[in-house]
């Protein structure tokens, strides 16, 4: 797999924060359940990793990856606790190698042309679009299509179940992140039933 087939995998990207590794696995069987394999796990917590770690190990169907990279030792540490794929919300030329060197398949976060382009002379075509709706959105999207066809993007930050259909409709719109997959308090309660249902109704996006 490589980052332009991550962009195909499914119309919307779950982003999630994970506060207690024990709901990883149940959380991540939801959401498969419900037709959305790829899952993004932030590194915004100190549970992270070891969601990652324990989706990966248990649950098969999932495509996990980490989001939130900054720092090199963030690819690094994601690499290592099995994630499949890295998201980060913006990019430098350290954070850049230091993603590449992974092996593992990665959208670097851009929100400007330049940005874009730069990445693009290292032959990157796909990326994450962060943050998304602030950013510019649909509109900005569009005119970035003119002169950059050939990259393609998912968009990620401020996207919602109504706003998710315009944005795929984009020709260079890979897919969508969205964090309202997730609810913080479907997550509290292990309402696993609510949190397929919207991966179901995410799911038929596309």
């Amino acid at each position: 797999m490589n980052a332009a087939d991550l962009l195909d995998l499914a119309p919307v990207v779950p982003v999630v924060v994970l506060d207690d590794a024990d709901a990883a696995v149940p959380l991540a069987r939801a959401l498969v359940a419900g037709g959305l394999p790829v899952i993004e796990v932030t590194l915004r917590t100190p549970a992270a990793l070891e969601s990652v770690e324990r989706i990966a190990a248990e649950v098969p169907d999932a495509v996990v990856g980490a989001g939130t990279v900054v720092r090199p030792e963030d690819a690094e540490r994601s690499a290592a606790a099995g994630a499949r794929f890295l998201v980060s919300p913006g990019c430098t030329p350290v954070l850049r190698e230091a993603m590449t060197a992974t092996g593992l398949p990665f959208l670097p976060g851009v929100s400007s042309a330049s940005e874009a382009m730069a990445l693009l002379e290292h032959g990157i075509t796909a990326m994450k679009f962060f943050p998304a709706e602030a950013a510019g959105g649909i509109p900005y999207l569009k005119s970035l299509g003119g002169p950059l066809p050939q990259i393609r993007f998912c968009p990620t930050g401020g996207i919602t179940l109504e706003s998710a259909p315009n944005y795929l409709a984009l020709p260079n719109v890979g897919c969508v992140g969205g964090s309202w997959l997730t609810p913080p308090d479907a997550i509290r309660t292990g309402d696993w039933d609510r949190v397929k249902t919207l991966a179901t109704k995410a799911a038929t996006l596309r």
